[in-house]
């Protein structure tokens, strides 16, 4: 019996070890935090420039924004998105110094690949919307979008990932429907899921 226990738990070291060697895991939790962080400021900014406008984004869903507002919104998505990135960048590469692990390799190549082929095409199809003036479903698409790029990526990193994205993508899918909470769902879902998925990756692996 104790012979069958040892295999046993040796073949689950020798899949840990495939497993971790196969996936990108030096992606740190504070990058999580940081990008939730970083969206609610956004989030609280634009809430901001609409109430001294005086626009009710509840109200008009959108559709009544000047061309001055879009702007504005897509600028300050656009540095949410920058300051994001930035944040993921500088914990993941201290996380992976930490770890004794490589930054860049074929591990993490595959795994931005697969992340950024759907936010790209979930880029491209919000300029469309934006050109057809349906701001309105910007929001929820780009959730939808990100939850599809954090899907298909989570086979090359933490599998953690794989349930934000299923979050995200659910608040999307809502927010398509309640489209006057757009700006409500895209704080929840850029924000506030960000902070508790990077609470909980950070307390899990890496304290």
């Amino acid at each position: 019996m104790n012979q069958q226990q040892d295999q046993l738990a040796t073949l689950h070291e020798i899949r840990s070890i495939m497993d971790r060697s196969s996936r990108f895991i030096s992606l740190s939790g504070l990058s999580g935090v940081a990008a939730g962080v970083s969206a609610l400021i956004g989030a609280a900014v634009v809430k901001w420039y609409l109430v001294a406008h005086q626009i009710n984004y509840r109200q008009d869903a959108g559709l009544n924004l000047t061309r001055e507002a879009i702007l504005y919104i897509v600028s300050v998505a656009a540095l949410v998105f920058i300051l994001a990135l930035c944040s993921a960048a500088y914990f993941t590469a201290r996380n992976a110094r930490k770890s004794k692990h490589r930054v860049w390799d074929s591990k993490t190549e595959r795994m931005l690949v697969n992340l950024f082929i759907p936010l790209a095409a979930g880029g491209i199809f919000c300029a469309i919307l934006l050109y057809h003036d349906l701001l309105y479903l910007v929001a929820p698409v780009m959730l939808i979008f990100y939850g599809c790029a954090l899907l298909n990526a989570s086979k090359y990193t933490l599998s953690d990932i794989r349930y934000l994205g299923l979050c995200e993508i659910t608040i999307g899918l809502l927010a398509s429907f309640f489209v006057s909470y757009g700006l409500v769902a895209w704080t929840v879902g850029f924000g506030l899921l960000h902070i508790v998925y990077g609470t909980l990756v950070y307390f899990k692996y890496e304290r």
